[in-house]
């Protein structure tokens, strides 16, 4: 076994626990995320309850409360755009794990000489190969997708 491919498998191994880690991370932020949801949820029903059933309450009470749904709603649309991140870093990873799957099938397939391939063997590289373009255009887009959401944010 040559010192390339045990260096190649390392770097795979490696590369895979990256995204492994990661992918657990942006699910334990998800989990947090949809707790929190549910909190703000509650405190804006609390709020909106003391606004309908309070009329004799001072103005400024009244204020202070349409202050506070107002911030609830502002950290919400905060945590919604949060998960809509999270979303698409869980799409580019699963299509860095396929095209990290494709590079490996197709590696094996162009380390074996040219006269030893069948037919077989020359049609599921090529196969794999159109495969592999189309996970690098659906990761192009993704990072156009994030590039574009970050300049309007802007």
């Amino acid at each position: 076994y040559p010192t390339w491919k045990r260096t190649l498998a390392r770097r795979a191994r490696e590369s895979q626990m990256k995204r492994f880690c990661k992918a657990q991370a942006i699910q334990r932020r998800l989990e947090e995320i949809e707790v929190t949801f549910r909190e703000l949820e509650q405190q804006g029903i609390k709020l909106e309850k003391l606004l309908r059933d309070e009329n004799e309450s001072p103005t400024d009470q009244h204020t202070q409360w349409t202050n506070q749904l107002l911030y609830l709603v502002q950290k919400k649309n905060n945590l919604m755009t949060e998960e809509s991140d999270l979303m698409i870093a869980v799409q580019e990873l699963k299509l860095e794990e396929q095209q990290c799957q494709l590079d490996e099938k197709l590696r094996s397939y162009m380390n074996k000489e040219d006269t030893m391939k069948t037919p077989e063997d020359e049609k599921a590289e090529q196969e794999i190969l159109k495969q592999l373009v189309e996970v690098v255009n659906k990761r192009n887009v993704l990072i156009q997708l994030q590039e574009e959401k970050r300049l309007s944010e802007l």
